[in-house]
C-alpha cells in the first residue's frame, strides 16, 4: 500500500478549491495602522491651557494691584480735601466773626468811657446810669459767650504780638519795656487777638533818675 500513489481530487473539489483561491486573491490585504500614542496630546492641550490660565491670573492681578493703587490715591486726595475744606470753612466763620466783633468793639469802648466819666448825682441821671449799665452788661456777658475776653496788661512786658505801643516815657515806677497803661482796651478771641492793645511803653528810669555815683 505504500507505493501507491495519491489519490487525485475529485472534480468537485477542485471546482472548490479553485473558487477559494480566486476570492482570496481578489481580497485587498490592508496595510497595518500605526498606533500614536493617545496621551500625549490631551497632555499638551492641558499644558497649554494651564500657561493660559496663569497668565490670565497674573494679568487680573497687575490690574487689581493698579486700580488698588489709584484707590488709595483717590481716598488720600479726598481726605485732604475735606480736611482743607472743613480748615478753610473754619477760617472763614472766624475771620467773620472777627469782622463783626469788630464793629462791636468801639461800642463797648464808648460804654466804658461813659462810665469812668460819668458821676450822676441827680436821682434821674442816676437812672439813666443804671440803665445803660444794664445794656453794657448785656453786651460784655453776649461777647463771653462767644468767646470774646479782654486784654490785661498794665504792668506786662511788652508784646508786639498783643500790644501796639503809642507812646514811650520814661518811668522811675517801672522798668523798660513795661507797659505803663492802657490807652484802649485788647481783646482775645477763643486764644487768637482779636484786637491789639493800645499801650503806653516805658523807657526806664530817666537821666534824672539814674543813680548818682558813690562817693566815699
Amino acid at each position: 500500500m505504500t507505493g501507491e500513489p495519491p489519490a487525485s481530487p475529485s472534480p468537485l473539489e477542485a471546482e472548490v478549491g479553485t473558487e477559494a483561491g480566486a476570492e482570496a486573491a481578489s481580497t485587498p490585504v490592508e496595510p497595518p495602522v500605526a498606533e500614536m500614542p493617545a496621551q500625549e496630546p490631551e497632555a499638551e492641550a492641558s499644558g497649554d491651557r494651564a500657561s493660559q490660565l496663569e497668565a490670565e491670573l497674573t494679568a487680573l492681578r497687575a490690574e487689581h494691584d493698579t486700580v488698588r493703587s489709584q484707590y488709595m490715591r483717590i481716598a488720600a486726595d479726598f481726605d485732604n480735601f475735606r480736611k482743607r475744606q472743613q480748615r478753610d470753612a473754619e477760617d472763614l466763620k472766624v475771620q467773620l466773626t472777627c469782622s463783626t466783633l469788630g464793629e462791636i468793639l468801639p461800642v463797648v469802648d464808648n460804654f466804658e468811657r461813659a462810665r469812668q466819666q460819668l458821676n450822676p448825682e441827680s436821682e434821674e441821671a442816676q437812672a439813666l446810669h443804671r440803665s445803660y449799665q444794664g445794656l453794657y452788661k448785656q453786651l460784655v456777658d453776649v461777647l463771653k459767650q462767644l468767646g470774646v475776653s479782654p486784654m490785661r496788661v498794665e504792668g506786662e512786658a511788652f508784646d508786639p504780638t498783643l500790644h501796639e505801643a503809642v507812646l514811650r516815657e520814661p518811668s522811675d515806677a517801672h522798668a523798660e519795656d513795661v507797659v505803663m497803661e492802657e490807652l484802649q482796651r485788647g481783646y482775645h478771641l477763643d486764644g487768637r487777638v482779636l484786637r491789639h492793645a493800645m499801650v503806653k511803653v516805658s523807657m526806664g528810669p530817666g537821666p534824672a533818675g539814674a543813680s548818682a555815683p558813690e562817693t566815699n
